[in-house]
Parts: C-alpha cells; structure tokens; sequence
C-alpha cells in the first residue's frame, strides 16, 4: 500500500463501511465546503486499486485522486485537510511524495509555508492619520500632493480606517498611496500605487514570494474568504489579494490553510480568465457577478454602487461546479 493511501485510511471517519465493489462509504467531508448541504447518507467514498487511491463524492460531485508518479495536487491537499489530517502530516506526505517523483533531496521549504522577513516602507513614511493631524498644526498647509491622496481616495471610496494607509513626501513617492503589507502583524512588503492619471508605472512595490496580502484579517468569524487580484479591491471588501492574476503554490498553500470556503473574484480580462482556471484546479469557488458592462472588477463595482452592493453579488454569484463556471465564464467575458 503506498504511503499517500495510507495516510487517507488513517484519517477515514470511523463510521464507514466498505461496498462490495470496493468502495468504502462515508459521510462527505467535502459537501458543506461546495455549496451543498452536510452529507449523512454516506456519499462519499474512496476506492483503493494498487497504489492508486481516487476519492468521489456522490452528493456535490467533488472528485480527487493520487497515483504513484503524480504530486500531491490541492484537491486532493483539500480532502486530507477536511477527513481533519494535520498540517504537518500533509506537507510531510506532499514533500517525501515530490522527493519520489523527482528521484532528487528537495529542500524542506519547498513544501513549508514561506517564511517573510520584515521591510522598512520607503523613507519618511507615515500613516495618513498621523499627516492629518501634523497638518492640522503646520501653518504653511497641506502638502498638495496629499491633498491628491485624499482626493483619489475619495474618489475610490477608501476610508482612512479601512486599513494603515501610509504617505511620504520624498521624491518618486510623493504622489502614491502606500500599501503596507502585513503577515503576522509584521510590515513585510508594501505597494506604492501613483494617483497621477496615466503615470507609469501604476505601482512600486516590494513583494516577497508567496505572499497574499490581508491574510492577517481573516478570522475565525469569517465564513469564506474573497480572493481578488489587487490589494485596493481587496480592502474593498475585506477579502485577500494575491498581488497578481496567478496563484502561485504557496499563496494557495495559505489561504487553504485558513480552512474557509474560498471565492476568487477575477478582473474581467485575459488574465482574470486564466486565474478561473487556475482557481477551477484547485477546487475553489469562482463569482462572476453580472455587473453593469462598464464594471470590469470589483473596486470599480464598488465605486459605482457602494461595498455592500458588490459583496452581495459576489456571494449570491458564487458556483462550485467546474461545469458551471466554464458555462458562464463564456458568457461573462463576451
């Protein structure tokens, strides 16, 4: 019996029984995190052939499998971590299974959670709040390149206590909006996004590998959680960023572990076509809302109808179904 098969009977529901095909039948794990009622008929089930092991369920349709040759995917990470397998066991399990594959001593980290080192902001930088109340004193008045981030956020609907926006007079920054990007209570990035029209680049940034921006808000309380290209959509509506249209290994690897029901909201554009896809692979929930046609992602849905509009939609437009999502994927992008 190979060692991934193993580890999927050890963490079985005690209450199962085995069919006489083979199959071992149990309540689904996987139901309640595909839009579908908690399953208590036994429909899930997993099937042993060899060293192969495949997983179905027969009530919300989630399917994952592992043959010797392939890595672990995100499905199948997804499983062990709803059957309750520890984090540690599955990354174990993902790293001896990648060092078979490749025949090669990967280094530990590949398969860890990443680790981010603390940054410095750009020099000078300062929360917004702290400005206002140092201009309030100042008798020459307000810088007017502040008085352009005020404008822009205002514009964009962003409120000074949505998160720490920071602002610094130096040159090549006096006219962005800074971003700070916290993991544990800790600054280790930031973006610097231009409030000029047509300036370029759009953005400065200090990113490390792997992060996902607002990870530090999603909180037990939270039922899912909303995955969005950019940090400003994401502050929008209290959801996550991946600072991108791809979802890198290890981004996924931390917003899984949030074990929430994850919904990616995707630009409507080339790219935010391939992020369905992506998102599709990893088994997590996709919305497509039907904005108005001039809305192309969510800060704009924002802007023109106010947060609790677009986080309405969001949720309500919510599918699971691979199917589903290719069908209105279609229709959204025309």
């Amino acid at each position: 019996m190979s060692i991934v098969a193993e580890t999927v009977l050890t963490y079985l529901p005690p209450k199962r029984k085995k069919t006489p095909s083979g199959w071992i039948s149990f309540n689904a794990p996987c139901c309640q995190h595909n839009g579908q009622s908690t399953d208590t008929r036994q429909r899930g089930g997993v099937i042993q052939e060899g060293d192969n092991i495949s997983y179905h369920c027969f009530n919300c349709g989630f399917k994952a499998s592992w043959q010797p040759g392939r890595n672990i995917s995100y499905k199948f990470r997804n499983l062990l971590t709803w059957l309750n397998a520890p984090d540690d066991v599955i990354n174990k399990l993902a790293l001896q299974v990648m060092q078979e594959n490749e025949g090669v001593q990967l280094k530990k980290n590949l398969v860890e959670l990443p680790k981010f080192n603390t940054v410095d902001l750009p020099p000078a930088a300062r929360k917004l709040q702290e400005w206002a109340d140092y201009c309030a004193l100042e008798p020459t008045g307000v810088d007017k390149n502040l008085v352009k981030i005020w404008e822009y956020m205002k514009e964009r609907n962003l409120y000074i206590d949505d998160t720490d926006y920071y602002w610094t007079p130096e040159l090549g920054y006096r006219d962005r909006l800074i971003v700070p990007f916290y993991y544990e209570k800790r600054i280790v990035g930031w973006t610097a996004r231009t409030v000029t029209p047509n300036k370029t680049p759009k953005y400065l940034s200090e990113q490390q590998p792997g992060f996902v921006y607002n990870l530090d808000e999603q909180g037990p309380n939270k039922v899912f959680t909303i995955v969005c290209e950019g940090p400003l959509d994401a502050i929008h509506i209290d959801g996550v960023a991946l600072l991108g249209s791809e979802i890198k290994d290890q981004q996924a690897m931390l917003i899984n572990r949030l074990n929430k029901d994850v919904i990616v909201v995707p630009d409507r554009d080339e790219a935010g076509s391939k992020l369905i896809q992506e998102a599709i692979d990893l088994g997590w929930g996709v919305s497509m809302p039907d904005w108005d046609e001039d809305i192309n992602d969510t800060g704009e849905a924002v802007n023109k109808h106010g947060r609790l509009y677009a986080l309405h939609k969001i949720v309500s437009a919510v599918e699971t179904s691979s199917l589903k999502i290719k069908l209105k994927e279609k229709k959204w992008f025309t």
